[in-house]
């Protein structure tokens, strides 16, 4: 399994910890964005990358940080095929893949801080798409409407 992690220099600890977990579970991880918090990194950038990554199929998931998760999850929600969800809770990480089959989860590092992200990437890739009426409606979010 592959995952592409990155970070803007406001989610530098948070992606390093992801980056740790994955590492952990027998993942190969790309990490991208800034080493350290004087190395500024616009999260567009950051947010293109990931999102290329993972809708081209170099990476099953994608995990982006920032400040608040906003604007990597609004710059990732640009690209056909994904669906960035931002995650703050047990229950956002569950249900953006149970039920929406999130593929890039967006942490708020300065929102809910390094350990919570830690505890949250955990449950996000434990969680399987539950697909049935779930997949229909996943399914419309990739159509173009006319």
């Amino acid at each position: 399994m592959k995952a592409f992690v990155g970070s803007d220099h406001a989610g530098i600890d948070g992606r390093k910890t992801v980056a740790e977990v994955f590492r952990n579970r027998g993942w190969e991880v790309t990490e991208v964005g800034p080493s350290t918090t004087e190395e500024k990194a616009d999260y567009p950038d950051i947010a293109h990358e990931v999102s290329v990554g993972v809708t081209t199929g170099l990476a099953e998931v994608g995990v982006l940080v920032c400040g608040t998760g906003q604007g990597m999850a609004m710059t990732a929600n640009r690209y056909q095929g994904a669906r960035a969800a931002v995650i703050t809770d047990s229950f956002t990480a569950e249900m953006s893949r149970g039920h929406n089959n999130a593929n890039i989860a967006c942490f708020g590092e300065r929102v809910i801080g390094t350990e919570k992200i830690k505890d949250l990437i955990a449950v996000f890739i434990d969680t399987p798409f539950e697909g049935g009426r779930h997949g229909t409606r996943v399914d419309k979010i990739d159509k173009i409407p006319s």
